[in-house]
C-alpha cells in the first residue's frame, strides 16, 4: 500500500494539498471497509465529509461523522476493532485510541511513518489523523439514501439526503458550542443551490440541544438565517477553513453581506425540496 500511495500522489508538490488527497483517500477507503463489513445497516454517513465524497463539496475535510440509525447489536468497540484490522489488511500500521460517551462515540486513528514514507514531513513522529465520530442518539426526522461509491473503489454507502444533511449542518453552524468555519463554507454551497432543509430534523435538533423548539419552516427560514448570520464573526471562520479549500479565491464568499443577499436572493416561502 505504501507503494501505492506513493505512486499515486507522486506528481502533487504542494504540501498541503498532498496531505489532504492522501486523507482522502484513506477516508474513501475506511467507508469501502464499513461497506465491506455491513456497518451501513446501522451508520449513516453524514457531515462535510459526506457533502465531499457524494456530492462534490470543493473543500477536504478531515473527519468521518455518522449517526447511529438502528442500534440493534451495536458495538463501537467491535466497529473499531473492525476498521483497524481492515486498514491493516491492506498493509497500513495505524494506531487506534477510542473514547465512548454518553451520547457520542469517537475514535482517532493514527498513520505512524505514513507522512515521512510519501515525503510529505520529515518531523520523526509525526502521524497523519483521521477522527471517527457516531452520534448514538441523533434528533428524530432524519431521511437516507443508499449511493453508491466509485471513487478510488466501488462499494455504496447509507447516508441522510441533503435535506437532512442540511438541518445537521444548520445546527451545527448555530448551535455547535465552537465556531468551525467549515460549517460556514458548507452553508454558502447550500444557499447556492436554494435547497429546503429537513424541518423536522431541524427542529428536533434543536429541541435536542437547546430544550425549547423555535418551529422553523419554509416561511420564517430567511428570517431565522439572517438574524443568525448577523452574529458570526467571519474573520475567525476564514482563517479555519483556508488551509481545506482547493481554490483560495472561494474564501471572498464568506463574508457577512455576501452571504445575506444569498438568503434574500430567495424569496421566502420558496426554498426547493428536494425530493
Amino acid at each position: 500500500m505504501y507503494e501505492l500511495l506513493k505512486d499515486k500522489f507522486k506528481d502533487i508538490v504542494d504540501i498541503e494539498e498532498k496531505t489532504n488527497r492522501l486523507r482522502e483517500y484513506l477516508q474513501v477507503l475506511l467507508l469501502k471497509i464499513m461497506f465491506d463489513n455491513d456497518i451501513f445497516v446501522s451508520w449513516a454517513f453524514v457531515g462535510g465529509t459526506a457533502l465531499r465524497i457524494l456530492y462534490g463539496l470543493r473543500r477536504f475535510s478531515e473527519d468521518l461523522d455518522f449517526s447511529l440509525i438502528n442500534n440493534k447489536n451495536y458495538s463501537f468497540s467491535d466497529a473499531a476493532g473492525i476498521l483497524e484490522r481492515g486498514l491493516n489488511s491492506y498493509g497500513l500500521k495505524v494506531e487506534l485510541a477510542k473514547k465512548e460517551g454518553e451520547t457520542v462515540n469517537a475514535c482517532m486513528l493514527k498513520f505512524p511513518g505514513l507522512l515521512t514514507a510519501l515525503k510529505i514531513s520529515d518531523i520523526k513522529g509525526q502521524k497523519l489523523s483521521i477522527k471517527i465520530e457516531i452520534d448514538t442518539n441523533p434528533p428524530a426526522g432524519g431521511n437516507t439514501l443508499l449511493t453508491p461509491v466509485t471513487q478510488s473503489f466501488v462499494f455504496a454507502v447509507r447516508h441522510y439526503d441533503l435535506p437532512s444533511l442540511y438541518s445537521t449542518k444548520l445546527h451545527a453552524c448555530f448551535y455547535r458550542k465552537y465556531t468551525k468555519g467549515r460549517d460556514f463554507y458548507d452553508l454558502v454551497w447550500y444557499l447556492g443551490k436554494k435547497t429546503s432543509p429537513n424541518f423536522k430534523l431541524l427542529n428536533n435538533a434543536i429541541k435536542q440541544t437547546e430544550g425549547k423548539g423555535l418551529d422553523i419552516n419554509n416561511n420564517n427560514f430567511r428570517e431565522f438565517l439572517n438574524d443568525k448570520i448577523k452574529g458570526v464573526n467571519f474573520s475567525v471562520i476564514k482563517r479555519d477553513v483556508e488551509r481545506f479549500l482547493e481554490d483560495k479565491n472561494e474564501l471572498k464568499l464568506l463574508e457577512k453581506n455576501v452571504i445575506m443577499r444569498l438568503v434574500d436572493a430567495t424569496p421566502e416561502g420558496n426554498w426547493k425540496i428536494e425530493k
